[in-house]
């Protein structure tokens, strides 16, 4: 099991912002600013999506929550990078595509959702319960509807 939340490319490692968190929150979820100057789980897809990370440098493993106000580390998200994020409970694909859904937690997308980022493990995968897993954002869209 990886012990980070930032998976690749190494080479070009995102910038990070450290915000108070709102409310106790696990690293690997999709966060936003908030009106008070920190962060706080990301209830849709659209705006500045952030990733909440583990402080790393300090010893904390991405299963330690932090508690509500203390500071975060926050990943500022770009096309292509990798992350090791909170997904929910259900059967995923290479490839298939993820939205943000409740309490930050990727999901699978359906038609009409905006697509945040893919599936990228190396087979398909069930979480029998909300979970890890890779994945690689994308340029934003919205989901058509199967022809």
């Amino acid at each position: 099991m990886p012990h980070v939340i930032y998976r690749g490319p190494v080479e070009r490692e995102p910038e990070t912002i450290t915000l108070n968190v709102a409310t106790a929150l696990s690293p690997g979820v999709v966060v936003k600013k908030n009106t008070n100057g920190g962060v706080s789980v990301a209830a849709d897809p659209t705006g500045r999506l952030l990733i909440l990370s583990n402080r790393r440098f300090l010893g904390q493993d991405i299963n330690t929550a932090y508690a509500a106000g203390e500071t975060g580390v926050q990943y500022r998200v770009e096309v292509d990078q990798e992350y090791y994020v909170q997904l929910a409970a259900a059967a995923y694909t290479i490839g298939q595509e993820l939205t943000v859904g409740a309490g930050g937690v990727l999901k699978a997308a359906t038609a009409g959702d905006i697509v945040v980022a893919t599936f990228d493990e190396k087979a398909a995968r069930t979480l029998t319960a909300q979970g890890f897993a890779d994945v690689v954002i994308v340029n934003s869209y919205t989901k058509p509807a199967a022809a």
